[in-house]
């Protein structure tokens, strides 16, 4: 880094530097790359006590920075937690500036233009102290701004009082440097100020602005010289592959400030010298960046002659290409790698970048060459025991106990650790967790994870270490793992989801690959179904039948294919999770208190495919059980005689299902059905203040969901405010089916109108709908079309709408959605139609025939 940046300061000292030149090559940025968990965020926070203060210089770096310009570093953490965004970078860079003691005046006043046309009302000082960037780098920015504006205004001789108008200061000052009058001679020189001052002051803008900054600084006399050195941690937050528009808007002010330093900290390199990125950036290439170009390889691209690879530095691990850069580089054999690209391909997949992997890797492939063997991507698929000796080397025996216990887990904390290893204290932990192989996420449930390969070959290697476990030293410390995560549910009172899931997540594989009990993984369970949220939670199986499919041999086999299942059922067709769900019944694995579970949902699945007969037998059975799930099931038996037009019933088993049952969303149902949205409306509001006094997300939102789909019919500016709520309230959800309802309460509540695009919009509803297998949101979304055909009195629409009602109602059930459709065109009743409606057809038939006209009459 000291090398680097001592180039630097020659380089914008020379004679023939300008640094109003857009078009010379740039080599002011100097990468440290490698993946997570290795130190880059302090070695970032390192270098900036160092060159803020010499005396911070770690003892083992060699030399201070050597140069006559004074060094201001400026630390600016990319990651997504800590909200930065463009804007606030520029700030940053410009406070980190304001140490200088003098305005900017070129910047400031672009700047000040910006800042007042984008947050009118707000000022700066303000923005500045919530956004704790005055405590960190003091007050003095606002008043060098407002100097710079009074500055140009004395100069330019207008009032006073103007100095504090921006705009008219700003656009004088365009004339004046327009007109070259001498006025203005300080900042006459920087050609480019007037183009940016008449530039829309947007984001775009803002990005050219720092070329204003690094012209400012170009003017300082030289005994208040200062050099920028802007440390951009945790870059792999900035953006991906495809999406770089923040960092594009990174680069350009790397650019533009070719007197600044950058040193960019990630988990991969910078691609900004890669020529394929012409167009993603607005430079790319070796010839713009030669210090950030690529190694150049027969296989790779050709990235150009004279490469500078010095400005790109691996720290620890690799990334995935890098892994395949490096073996390709490791062996050649006439400038072409010797392993083939195969081979390469399952070596670094296999490595999780660790180097080490990779160096036994190419020490086998050498060994099965010498032998006389062709190597293969097959012969890389077993893990190397040695890496368990290298890693065990240096451990203590209760640390070797401790890393082999945690890597049963997925995660873990200091406690958690402590307590699979069966220790009595968290000494042996907390000395672990300071290894290299030890990754931590602050912000996970648990913050530390074992490097994967690390973990994937202590359980799986052979282990010829003289403290190797046995089969029953594992299963012990896979007990203890499974008693430590249900007390660490229990602690958290079962309140607390995000523990939930993380506990079941880790229980549930140890309970299925040691074939433990259950004990506490079912009420937690439960716990986990009741709220309806569907995170991504069971494990897939680690052994598998003929077919494919995970093996149903214990209870804990049974209940992580269970809920698995009902996690997929938002993303796969309900057939396929029906299956699922019958196998675990058919395998007859779990224990009394948890066959209700794929019972019911069984049903529930058979429902939505139009099985009504299998689904009523099933909820009956469930119903008749009095276990956990019979209200739900009592529910699920009012919605089949719902969907058999049998609405009597169905009101009469709503008030008796009451409100563990979800009774007022039934009845909510019901006069939805009936047309009465009022009713309906009331209904569905006092069912969502239930679920949130109980505290069920998963149900307030289905609640939300159908009181948009009610409204949406009747108030559309009503309807819209609850469409908006009800997309928050599930955007942290996994609610496909309700979902499902928003989308046609949006279509719904956009009917009639000649700008909506209903048609391309129902078609991607309708594709979504069947391929989750959910045949009601088929129904109502056909409804929804039949709504808003019968407000535009498109006759022909109307009659394909009513065809595809008829063929989605073939077996009996949704036959009432065909008389709902007439009802709204004005047409009489079906002959023979089955529908029993509480208060007499022709009362029915004119609210939905109402709700017709009223739109019509609206548009």
């Amino acid at each position: 880094m000291a090398v680097a940046l001592e180039a630097h300061l020659r380089h914008i000292t020379s004679p023939d530097f300008d640094v109003e030149d857009l078009e010379a090559p740039r080599t002011n940025v100097l990468v440290f790359h490698g993946v997570g968990g290795i130190g880059k965020t302090t070695l970032s926070r390192r270098l900036e006590a160092a060159l803020a203060d010499d005396g911070h210089r770690p003892a083992q770096w060699e030399r201070p920075v050597r140069g006559d310009a004074r060094l201001v570093p400026v630390r600016v953490d990319m990651a997504r937690s800590a909200g930065v965004d463009f804007e606030r970078l520029v700030l940053t860079i410009r406070l980190a500036l304001a140490r200088i003691g003098r305005p900017l005046p070129a910047f400031d006043l672009a700047l000040r233009r910006y800042w007042e046309h984008q947050h009118p009302g707000q000022p700066l000082e303000e923005y500045l102290r919530n956004g704790g960037l005055a405590s960190r780098y003091g007050q003095a920015l606002p008043q060098q701004l407002q100097s710079a504006l009074g500055d140009v205004a004395q100069a330019l001789a207008l009032p006073g009082t103007i100095g504090g108008l921006v705009g008219q200061v700003t656009g004088s000052l365009v004339s004046a440097l327009r007109e070259r009058r001498q006025t203005v001679r300080a900042l006459a020189g920087c050609r480019r100020l007037a183009d940016l001052l008449e530039a829309e002051p947007d984001l775009e803008a803002l990005s050219f602005y720092p070329h204003l900054l690094a012209w400012e600084l170009a003017q300082l006399p030289a005994d208040k010289r200062v050099v920028p050195v802007v440390l951009l941690d945790t870059f792999e937050d900035v953006g991906d592959r495809t999406h770089r528009d923040l960092e594009r808007l990174i680069q350009r002010v790397a650019w533009l400030m070719p007197n600044a330093f950058f040193i960019v900290t990630g988990r991969s390199r910078l691609q900004w010298g890669d020529a394929a990125l012409h167009g993603q950036l607005d430079w790319a290439g070796p010839t713009a960046w030669p210090g950030l170009a690529a190694h150049s390889l027969p296989h790779l691209p050709d990235r150009g002659p004279g490469h500078d690879y010095s400005r790109q530095i691996l720290i620890g691990d690799f990334s995935a290409e890098d892994c395949e850069d490096y073996l390709a580089r490791r062996l050649t054999h006439e400038g072409q790698p010797l392993i083939p690209a195969p081979v390469r391909q399952v070596i670094a997949e296999r490595s999780h970048g660790l180097p080490l992997y990779l160096d036994l890797s190419v020490m086998r492939f050498l060994e099965l060459r010498r032998g006389g063997h062709t190597p293969q991507a097959d012969d890389f698929e077993a893990d190397f025991p040695a890496l368990i000796a290298r890693t065990l080397a240096d451990l203590t025996s209760e640390e070797r106990s401790v890393l082999r216990s945690v890597a049963l887990l997925d995660a873990f904390d200091l406690q958690l650790a402590t307590r699979t290893a069966g220790l009595p204290h968290q000494s042996a932990a907390l000395r672990l967790t300071e290894r290299p192989f030890v990754r931590e996420n602050p912000f996970g449930l648990w913050p530390f994870h074992l490097h994967d390969l690390i973990r994937s070959t202590l359980r799986n290697a052979t282990d010829h270490t003289d403290d190797r476990w046995s089969p029953d030293d594992w299963l012990a410390a896979a007990r203890r793992a499974h008693t430590a995560l249900g007390e660490a549910w229990g602690a958290g009172g079962g309140l607390d989801r995000r523990l939930l899931v993380g506990c079941l997540r880790q229980g549930l594989a140890l309970a299925r690959d040691f074939h433990l009990e259950l004990e506490w993984l079912v009420d937690a369970a439960w716990v986990y179904v009741r709220d309806a949220i569907w995170e991504p939670l069971a494990p897939p199986a680690r052994d598998a039948d003929e077919r494919g499919r995970a093996r149903l041999e214990t209870s804990a086999d049974g209940l992580a294919e269970v809920l698995s299942a009902l996690a997929r059922r938002q993303h796969e067709h309900r057939a396929h999770i029906a299956d699922r769900l019958a196998r675990v019944i058919d395998a007859d694995v779990l224990p009394e208190n948890l066959r209700e579970m794929p019972l019911y949902y069984l049903a529930k699945d058979q429902r939505d495919l139009g099985q009504s007969a299998a689904s009523r037998r099933g909820m009956q059975q469930v119903a008749d059980g009095g276990g956990r799930m019979a209200p739900d099931a009592r529910r699920g038996l009012a919605h089949l005689s719902r969907l058999a037009g049998d609405f009597p019933t169905t009101l009469t088993l709503a008030r008796q299902a009451g409100r563990e049952g979800r009774g007022h969303r039934i009845e909510g149902d019901v006069w939805w059905a009936h047309g009465d949205m009022g009713r309906a409306a009331a209904a569905y509001r006092t069912a969502r203040g239930e679920a949130e006094e109980e505290g069920i997300d998963g149900e307030v939102a289905a609640c939300q969901a159908q009181l948009t789909l009610a409204l949406s019919f009747t108030d559309p500016q009503a309807a819209a405010e609850e469409i908006d709520l009800a997309e928050q309230l599930l955007a942290p959800l996994d609610m496909r089916a309700t979902n499902l309802t928003v989308h046609i309460a949006s279509l719904a509540r956009d009917a009639g109108r000649d700008d909506a695009d209903i048609d391309d919009r129902a078609q991607l509803v309708r594709t979504e709908a069947q391929v989750a297998g959910v045949k009601e949101a088929e129904v109502k979304l056909e409804l929804a079309l039949a709504f808003h055909h019968a407000v535009r009195d498109d006759q022909e629409q109307l009659a394909a709408d009513l065809g595809r009602l008829r063929e989605l109602s073939e077996g009996g059930d949704h036959a009432h959605y065909i008389e709902i459709a007439r009802f709204m065109a004005g047409l009489p009743p079906t002959p023979n139609a089955t529908a029993q409606w509480i208060d007499g057809t022709e009362t029915t038939r004119g609210r939905w025939h109402s709700l017709v006209q009223h739109r019509r009459a609206s548009l």
